[in-house]
């Protein structure tokens, strides 16, 4: 018999595992979860390891197996807390639209090119290709499509060659996945954190460092809302 809290997060960590690939760090279960600190996650997991749900993977960083579920596991509503991205993955074979989304459940966006250091969004003047994308993960406002070169947001689910749909916006919370303009000539994809009078822009994997800018140095241009995984 698991408590609320061992649920709660059992869950979280397996439903986080089916849908990126990844387990979520212990800061990202702490939030999801609406805890004080991390040690509370450590206890937590410890007593799952215990009871046999949990498994640890060695010579992996933050790795995490779930063994298995209790046989009352649904899937219900995450845990309460603040959220965190979970990308909408959508898995088309090359060039269709996925078999799941009738053609009329779609909108055709822009595809502008790679997000990559010192590419600026407003340097692309046209537009490498559409894509059809399903209306389920846009919602109102104006979206684009955006290639993902490099390994910085792996711990996110955002792996090199990915494809992420960014809905436009020049505001974000912290802790949200953004497109930023740096000093007015990088654009990045990374996670915003507001410090006080400054503004982190903050990689998901730990060969990154944070990096931080003053408020007049970074301009939002588009936060994450889903992200489209191409099997070649």
């Amino acid at each position: 018999m698991l408590t609320r809290k061992q649920h709660e997060l059992l869950m979280f960590i397996h439903e986080r595992i089916k849908e990126t690939g990844v387990s979520p760090s212990f800061d990202e279960m702490k939030e999801a979860l609406d805890l004080a600190s991390k040690s509370g996650i450590h206890r937590l997991i410890t007593a799952l390891e215990e009871r046999g749900f949990l498994r640890r993977l060695p010579h992996r960083a933050r790795a995490l197996e779930v063994v298995k579920l209790p046989e009352q596991a649904t899937a219900s509503a995450p845990p309460r807390g603040r959220a965190t991205f979970r990308p909408t993955l959508v898995e088309p074979s090359p060039g269709a639209v996925p078999t799941a989304v009738a053609a009329s459940d779609v909108r055709e966006l822009p595809v502008l090119g790679r997000i990559a250091a010192g590419t600026p969004i407003e340097a692309i003047q046209h537009e490498r290709d559409r894509m059809q994308v399903p209306e389920s993960i846009l919602g109102a406002g104006e979206h684009f499509v955006l290639e993902v070169q490099g390994d910085s947001m792996i711990h996110a689910g955002i792996l090199d060659g990915d494809f992420v749909v960014i809905r436009k916006t020049n505001a974000a919370n912290s802790g949200e996945i953004v497109v930023a303009l740096v000093m007015g000539e990088e654009a990045t994809l990374k996670r915003l954190r507001k410090k006080g009078a400054s503004i982190a822009l903050e990689a998901a994997n730990p060969a990154y460092e944070t990096r931080i800018f003053g408020p007049d140095q970074v301009q939002v241009q588009g936060k994450l809302v889903g992200l489209i995984r191409r099997y070649h």
